[in-house]
């Protein structure tokens, strides 16, 4: 007996330690967009008790259990024949780097809450909007954020709430007031608000690529015509 990946293919006769009409299937299966008859299903008896499928027949027939649906041309969708039962199921839908069909939105970030507004970006950046969402793949859309300068911040997050670096040596850390940076660099506040809800991986490096803050209300990316971000999605 050899094993295809998921087929299973006999050569030769039926063994002799193999009990015909055991168990016998009789659901038909699509092969190759054509309806044939279930194979007859053997077990073993003896031999520690264990039970052992054969499978016996034409050798057009020695490929089953698996049987995909090639119904629609270039579709990736399968169906499975499951052995123990002869039901079928549908496999799990993975998205290929070329399903990935990105948009491009802009925000106004004026008088915006921070907090309220680094949710919807990061929302976008991951692609939990799209249906196709995978949380192993970067299927976000591109965001392009303007008048950062006018973003609020709540209670006394101004002078309480403390942004932190490091030079990487010794005693290096410092830290500096999200009301002082709103001041200095409001782009850094917005980026550092976003990069925290994203995966701290390289899948999120990626989607903060795809993140591009100014802190006035211009920006280079007509070629790219950017939408307006939608209010649903958030």
């Amino acid at each position: 007996m050899t094993r295809l990946g998921n087929t299973t293919a006999l050569g030769g006769e039926m063994p002799p330690q193999c009990v015909r009409r055991a168990e016998h299937l009789e659901t038909p299966v699509a092969f190759h967009g054509e309806i044939v008859p279930r194979l007859g299903l053997w077990r073993r008896s003896g031999g520690r008790g264990a039970a052992h499928a054969c499978y016996a027949g034409p050798p057009w027939q020695r490929l089953l259990p698996v049987a995909r649906d090639l119904a629609e041309p270039g579709s990736t969708r399968h169906t499975t024949l499951d052995p123990r039962d002869g039901q079928t199921f549908m496999r799990t839908y993975s998205p290929r780097p070329s399903d990935i069909d990105r948009a491009w939105y802009v925000v106004d970030a004026q008088d915006e809450i921070l907090g309220r507004l680094a949710t919807r970006i990061a929302h976008v950046l991951r692609g939990k909007h799209k249906p196709t969402y995978a949380p192993h793949m970067d299927m976000g859309d591109h965001v392009i954020v303007i008048n950062a300068g006018g973003v609020q911040l709540t209670g006394s997050k101004g002078t309480q709430s403390l942004a932190y670096r490091h030079s990487g040596f010794p005693g290096g850390l410092k830290s500096v007031p999200f009301a002082r940076l709103l001041a200095e660099s409001p782009e850094r506040l917005v980026e550092r608000a976003v990069r925290g809800m994203l995966p701290k991986n390289s899948l999120g490096r990626a989607m903060m690529s795809k993140l591009k803050v100014y802190p006035g209300a211009e920006h280079p990316h007509a070629a790219q015509r950017p939408q307006p971000l939608p209010e649903h999605l958030t």
